[in-house]
């Protein structure tokens, strides 16, 4: 499962720090907006719903909330991910820093899924960018890719910063191109080092929410260029 994957009752922990954070002191968790349950309400009135996963079951939740108040969507980017693996009683007996670095851009691997609400009157998404350790278990019972070790559970274990996307032209920040470029995925992928399946998804969203357009075709490949009067600073805000 991809690091920024982690939505699943299992790791609770995770969910319920990142719930408890955004909320704050004075705040409220679980609490009932309209005909939701949300997790958390902020002394200011802000909603907020902690998406660890794919954006698509808050299509529809997100904006009927939004119309009660504004909705801040947190979604964790793992930076860096600590594995601590147990025994079959639950004692740990070894601990490894995996080799994979997620950044802010596996954000589209999700938003893929919903893309509108990048856009959406009242919606911000929220990515927090964090280290997590996870807890795996040999006890058989997990992925072959893992030799059989099942999650046992995953916790916020760092905190780097956090990236505030509150409106479509926020998400300039993830073109480093000119106005005047013309460009593939190809392109984006080499200059964001990533991969060019990543750069297609990313390239995906931001023309659903049009802030980049198609303007032909170089060999087999589409070409794409920001489209005018879109640009707009980023925010950017640590906790």
């Amino acid at each position: 499962m991809p690091d920024s994957l982690i939505g699943t009752r299992k790791e609770s922990s995770l969910h319920n720090a990142l719930k408890f954070r955004y909320a704050g002191i004075a705040g409220e968790t679980e609490k009932s907006v309209g005909d939701y349950v949300c997790d958390g309400l902020t002394e200011d009135g802000e909603i907020i719903e902690v998406q660890t996963g794919s954006f698509g079951p808050l299509r529809q939740k997100a904006r009927e909330l939004a119309a009660l108040g504004p909705v801040r969507i947190i979604h964790p980017i793992i930076i860096n991910k600590y594995i601590e693996t147990l025994d079959e009683t639950g004692q740990p007996i070894r601990k490894r820093k995996s080799p994979r670095k997620g950044s802010e851009w596996d954000l589209f691997k999700n938003l893929l899924y919903a893309p509108e609400l990048a856009k959406a009157r009242g919606v911000c998404i929220e990515l927090a960018l964090i280290d997590v350790l996870e807890r795996r278990k040999e006890d058989g019972k997990g992925s072959w890719r893992r030799k059989g070790a099942s999650i046992s559970g995953r916790e916020l274990a760092g905190w780097h910063s956090s990236v505030s996307l509150g409106s479509a032209k926020d998400y300039h920040r993830f073109l480093p191109f000119t106005s005047k470029e013309e460009f593939t995925t190809r392109d984006l992928a080499k200059k964001a080092q990533i991969s060019t399946n990543l750069a297609g998804k990313t390239l995906y969203v931001l023309t659903k929410i049009g802030i980049v357009e198609r303007t032909g075709k170089k060999g087999n490949s589409f070409l794409y260029k920001i489209r005018k009067n879109n640009r707009k600073g980023l925010k950017r805000k640590g906790m």
